[in-house]
């Protein structure tokens, strides 16, 4: 169905109330974050002291400051854990510390302090951020509403007071306050946020409206059809909540490993030191070996085999416009055999632009006269269709005439005195009589006179049609011929049609269309050679649209006229059969989508709070093209953490051997398991160079 070009939704500043402020948590206001920046201070402090030879009683009580500041509260998380039977990495990460204190490495184990503290602030930082999205989006619905009374008066009430049945008054520029249906009026309300679609949508009697979406320019009486604590918004806070709270945990391949081997070394070092202690060895020997055992076994290197490559990728991704929110995100883009694509605003650009500039032979038209002459009449409008007609014609330099006596017409379009002309420009089917309607019909219609069928001004309906039967299609046939062909094919390509009446006769037709990104169709390709699979398009937006624009980039599953709860109910069905879904959007409306899926990607330029903070990952600068790339990437690096794992596995086993089988000197010990943890880390830093950004676009899958 063809969009409505009628005057824009007034501006946020239209609507009485103020917008309230976004309301976002500090990050000293995390205790987290507080402890995380007081050891990281601590650390700093301490270092340049201990490396210069300062004497100990200077850095010594620094670095036992960052012990605690750093180290207490996993350690309280870790004792916690252990109670319910749970050997907690954190716990194992302050233990080592303490046990490289004890050995005398000091620094190393203040050092793997700060880094699991700053870790632990970071992902205490992410989850704030998401909660005060989901509350902020909870301030697209007003706090109050006008509720008409059976008298004829109205009277203002928290909009958590209506209830279903209660009639409401929207004025122009209003947040309608509750879920409804159009009783009385006429008009555009924009609701983005809710279905994703780039244009605000005619409402007329019986329509429906959502709570949170924003009136144009007409007046609306609502009828109440749902609470508003049932309201579309308040279930979308609710599922991205549900989904947020039911996704798998964050945890890393390896810590699944790390989990295990830790409790098998902690059991094998106690072994190594007891064993030999009842059969007679003395205690210093046996101490000895044991503590050599724990240092050459311990999981550092186990540890950095995962690290050093996925924050490689995080980094190189990072440089390429790219944010993945942490380790577990890049690792978790690389399992992901599913795509779901959101349209608007992710396939294509978000902002119509007019395509296609049609004058009507017989009219003396060009096709730059024509688009002057309509974006002189759209120029008072602020509708997103009026200002791509103004911006065509600014592109093309075009001077626009004079145009007086402006008047705009919910759902019907705009008008204007141009040179002497009547111009009308807005929507074919409000503008254009039906086929084989009369005279007498047109003329009843309000507003409407002869001299909109009829060229000549002041021409009666007996100089037009001598029968009492006659049609206006009788009376310009021709003009309403090729006025309704060039809308038909317009639209029949996708694109929005737009006429232009002149003295209420047709004078052109205008194609306006949300573009399509230039890398989509080749992003399509590249993710189906990634995932085995075509991807799937969930849009809010009409049948029509969706599937013209799946046609050129190659997609063939297209599901449209999608609530939230329909794109999440899609992705649940998706991962039900097994698949790791991946999902892309921008919108409000994608954000419980993004929320279920195994891992999201938000668009980040347009997107709104609520998807950045719900996705996984952000790509910054809105190349569609680095989705692909990036999923590349995170394989890549999944294969050098199994490359590590492997490295990491033939010295620990060798230098274990050589502890248990021989006498393994406690400084050559420390020197293979550093040295393995070097070899480790440098490899995981190869994916930090340009060559390792894989180009699925270009040379196929990674």
């Amino acid at each position: 169905m063809p969009s409505v070009l009628d005057q824009r939704p007034a501006p946020a500043a239209a609507d009485p109330r103020p917008a309230p402020a976004p309301r976002r948590t500090r990050v000293l206001a995390l205790p987290e974050a507080r402890w995380a920046l007081a050891a990281l201070v601590l650390f700093l402090a301490a270092l340049p002291l201990h490396l210069l030879g300062a004497p100990v009683w200077l850095w010594a009580p620094l670095y036992a400051a960052v012990y605690v500041t750093g180290g207490w509260e996993p350690g309280r998380e870790g004792l916690k854990a252990l109670r319910d039977r749970t050997l907690d990495v954190d716990l194992l990460m302050v233990v080592a510390a303490l046990g490289a204190a004890v050995i005398g490495q000091v620094l190393d184990g203040a050092l793997l302090i700060v880094i699991f503290a700053t870790s632990g602030a970071l992902e205490a930082v992410a989850t704030a951020r998401t909660a005060d999205s989901v509350r902020g989006l909870l301030d697209l619905a007003p706090s109050t509403g006008a509720r008409l009374l059976p008298d004829g008066g109205e009277e203002t009430v928290p909009a958590g007071a209506l209830k279903a049945g209660d009639t409401i008054l929207v004025r122009p520029g209003e947040r309608i306050a509750a879920d409804g249906q159009v009783l009385d009026g006429a008009s555009e309300v924009d609701q983005a946020t809710i279905t994703g679609e780039p244009l605000p949508v005619a409402k007329r009697d019986g329509d429906e409206v959502f709570a949170g979406t924003v009136n144009g320019t007409g007046a609306l009486r609502v009828r109440v059809e749902r609470d508003p604590s049932d309201s579309v918004i308040a279930r979308i806070v609710k599922m991205v909540e549900e989904a947020s709270g039911t996704k798998a945990p964050t945890q890393l391949f390896i810590e699944r490993i790390e989990q295990r081997y830790s409790i098998g070394m902690v059991i094998a070092t106690l072994a190594v030191f007891a064993i030999p202690l009842a059969l007679g060895s003395a205690l210093q020997p046996a101490l000895l070996r044991a503590m050599t055992f724990m240092i050459v076994a311990s999981p550092c290197a186990v540890v950095l085999s995962t690290m050093p490559p996925l924050l490689s990728a995080i980094a190189n991704a990072g440089r390429h416009g790219v944010l993945a929110k942490s380790a577990v995100v890049m690792e978790r883009l690389g399992q992901v055999d599913a795509a779901v694509l959101d349209k608007t605003g992710t396939l294509t650009e978000g902002t119509p632009r007019v395509t296609d500039v049609r004058p009507l032979p017989g009219t003396g038209l060009t096709d730059d006269t024509l688009l002057a002459l309509a974006a002189a009449a759209e120029h008072a409008s602020e509708h997103p269709l009026a200002r791509a007609v103004v911006d065509a014609a600014r592109v093309r330099r075009l001077p626009l005439p004079e145009a007086l006596d402006f008047a705009s017409a919910p759902g019907r379009g705009v008008s204007a005195t141009i040179d002497g002309h009547t111009v009308r420009v807005g929507s074919p089917a409000r503008l254009l009589p039906e086929p084989g309607a009369s005279v007498r019909d047109v003329v009843a219609e309000p507003g409407a006179s002869v001299r909109d069928v009829v060229a000549e001004p002041g021409a009666s309906v007996r100089d037009v049609v001598a029968e009492p039967g006659a049609t206006v299609r009788d009376a310009v046939a021709e003009p309403g011929a090729s006025v309704r062909d060039a809308v038909a094919d317009l639209e029949g390509a996708g694109r929005t049609a737009v006429l232009v009446l002149r003295d209420g006769i047709p004078a052109g037709v205008i194609g306006i269309a949300d573009r399509l990104r230039p890398d989509a169709a080749a992003t399509v390709a590249a993710l189906t050679a990634l995932t085995g699979r075509t991807p799937v398009l969930l849009t809010g937006d009409n049948e029509r649209a969706a599937r013209h624009l799946a046609g050129q980039v190659g997609i063939t599953d297209v599901r449209a006229g999608l609530l939230p709860q329909d794109k999440v109910a899609a992705v649940r069905e998706a991962e039900a059969e097994g698949r790791r879904v991946l999902v892309v959007g921008d919108g409000v409306n994608d954000a419980p989508a993004l929320a279920a899926a195994h891992t999201g990607i938000a668009m980040g330029k347009a997107g709104s709070d609520l998807a950045l903070e719900t996705a996984d990952a952000v790509v910054v600068r809105d190349e569609l093209a680095t989705i692909p790339k990036v999923v590349a990437l995170s394989r890549a690096a999944r294969r050098l953490v199994v490359q590590n794992l492997v490295i990491a596995s033939v010295f620990i086993t060798a230098l274990v051997a050589w502890d248990l089988l021989a006498t393994l000197p406690l400084p050559l010990g420390v020197a293979g398991h550093e040295g393995s943890t070097v070899i480790v880390g440098l490899n995981g830093l190869r994916l930090l160079r340009e060559t390792a950004w894989h180009n699925p676009v270009r040379g196929g899958a990674a």
